[in-house]
């Protein structure tokens, strides 16, 4: 693989994602700096087709990337655009107003904003739940023997599950539960909440065991909620409407969006791009996912990222990527700051 080889293909790769239609040897004769014949560009077609980096449709048509093209100009050839401070403020705009932006609603918008601009489905995988902390449990009565349980976590998180008991519950003992809940469990982080923990709970209510013991259990189901991955996906017409996809696919791919969000999980920084033939998770073939990570302080706290075809302007989305999880990150980690502060406020 000489540079001029590596040239040519990133010159085919960059003129399919421009016209979708497979590219011949006297396009690329026309590109600037490729100053060779279109017999050598043809016969060095030959040899990154041999290679695997491209791939003939048809006998007489041009060559079009495959995925190990793809990874290749990725990895190697792509120029990531930078944007400019027209671009930036177009960004912001699509956010919303700073001073109104809170941790749901910059998530919600730069997931919107990431499909339209891309006309691909967005997803979010928010992790942050499980670095948050129990800020407060309510029980609430809602009808003869059924009690709703009310979770909220120091991120913001808002949990709720009904409980229909053996018995009605009196004053004395919702008080008695809102006391043992607060002495227990406020300020304890939800990666600590194991079932043996809460059974350690159950059986210290003693003579309150029988009566109170569902509602612990309620708690227990609500913090495993919590511990799950939850993935939001924008754009879902999106795929739909792509023709590069089986329906089909994208159809199961929405109906089991939860299973993708491991996927999302995977250790890495910076930007990651995948393709549907690297990895047996992808329900939807011939796709492309491009994702980033967010964090909240120095913690990682969720991905952003977008589900496409592997024809994607890749040199144009990642800089948008980036842009949004920093923004995101910027606005979590600002968040954290201010409760840090009010917790200091507060022992003073």
């Amino acid at each position: 693989m000489d540079e001029r080889k590596l040239k040519i293909l990133a010159a085919v790769v960059d003129e399919y994602i421009l016209t979708g239609e497979p590219v011949g040897s006297k396009a690329i004769s026309q590109v600037p700096g490729i100053n060779v014949s279109a017999a050598t560009i043809r016969n060095d077609m030959s040899v990154l087709e041999q290679l695997g980096y491209l791939e003939q449709p048809h006998t007489s048509a041009g060559r079009i990337p495959t995925f190990n093209g793809y990874r290749l100009y990725i990895d190697k050839l792509m120029t990531v655009e930078e944007l400019s401070e027209s671009e930036r403020q177009r960004l912001d705009s699509m956010l919303g107003e700073e001073e109104n932006l809170t941790e749901d609603s910059i998530i919600q918008s730069a997931g919107k904003a990431l499909a339209e601009l891309t006309k691909c489905a967005t997803v979010v995988a928010n992790v942050a739940p499980k670095f948050s902390v129990i800020t407060k449990v309510d029980v609430v009565p809602t009808g003869k023997r059924l009690y709703l349980i009310l979770l909220i976590t120091s991120n913001g998180s808002i949990k709720n599950k009904a409980c229909r008991l053996e018995f009605d519950l009196d004053e004395e003992q919702l008080s008695f539960f809102s006391h043992y809940i607060q002495e227990n469990l406020q300020g304890v982080s939800i990666e600590e909440l194991s079932e043996e923990r809460m059974e350690k709970l159950v059986t210290a209510l003693g003579a309150y065991m029988i009566t109170l013991a569902p509602l612990v259990k309620g708690l227990c189901e609500l913090s495993k909620d919590l511990m799950h991955n939850e993935l939001m996906i924008s754009g879902e017409k999106n795929l739909i409407s792509c023709n590069d996809f089986d329906k089909n696919e994208v159809v199961r791919f929405i109906e089991h969006k939860n299973e993708f969000a491991e996927l999302l999980n995977d250790s890495f920084s910076g930007i990651q791009v995948v393709f549907s033939q690297e990895k047996n998770d992808f329900i939807i073939g011939n796709s492309s996912m491009i994702v980033s990570k967010y964090r909240k302080g120095n913690k990682e706290a969720g991905s952003l990222g977008i589900v496409g075809p592997m024809r994607l302007n890749y040199s144009k989305i990642i800089p948008y990527i980036e842009y949004f999880t920093q923004k995101i990150t910027d606005v979590l980690t600002d968040n954290e700051d201010d409760e840090f502060a009010g917790k200091d406020t507060d022992i003073t």
